[in-house]
């Protein structure tokens, strides 16, 4: 069942927020602890974090049809970036939802992933995934921020609801 152009806004503009939370979370901890090396794939809080930012910013340009930014870069591994920058990049997904109607959501999109194979799939299922691939890797980053004694920011989508 496809999601309107407004639900898919709604679940972006929730991800921004609990991204932004995190963000904020993280940017309370010592460098030791913000690169603790948890032995998952990106590491630490800030792998974690800069890999979802990377992905989120990576899956606008596609949607957009840009040409593909790098995916991440030594300089996205600055707190400063992901406080400036991903709000920016979140921005930009509440403008192309915007400017997004019922059929343009619904139709398909090729696009090319990182390996080089081809796929074509509806846009609101690329969103939707979108919004789930960064809610994994929030809870990640939450799971870490408690192995250290941390409380990590409520993120949960109906704690969002509730504040609309």
């Amino acid at each position: 069942m496809p999601l309107s152009v407004e639900d898919l806004r709604e679940h972006v503009n929730y991800s921004a927020w609990a991204s932004q939370r995190l963000v904020h979370a993280a940017s309370e901890l010592s460098e030791a602890e913000l690169l603790r090396d948890f032995q998952t794939s990106d590491r630490n809080v800030l792998g974690t974090l800069v890999h979802t930012f990377a992905a989120d910013r990576l899956w606008l340009a596609r949607l957009q049809k840009s040409p593909r930014p790098q995916y991440s870069s030594e300089a996205d591994y600055q707190l400063s970036v992901l406080q400036n920058e991903w709000p920016a990049v979140y921005r930009e997904w509440d403008d192309w939802l915007k400017d997004s109607s019922e059929d343009k959501v619904r139709a398909d999109l090729t696009y090319q992933d990182m390996r080089g194979n081809v796929w074509t799939q509806p846009i609101w299922q690329l969103v939707l995934h979108v919004v789930n691939h960064a809610t994994h890797h929030r809870g990640q980053a939450s799971g870490f921020l408690r192995a250290m004694g941390r409380v990590p920011p409520v993120l949960d989508l109906v704690a969002f609801y509730r504040l609309r």
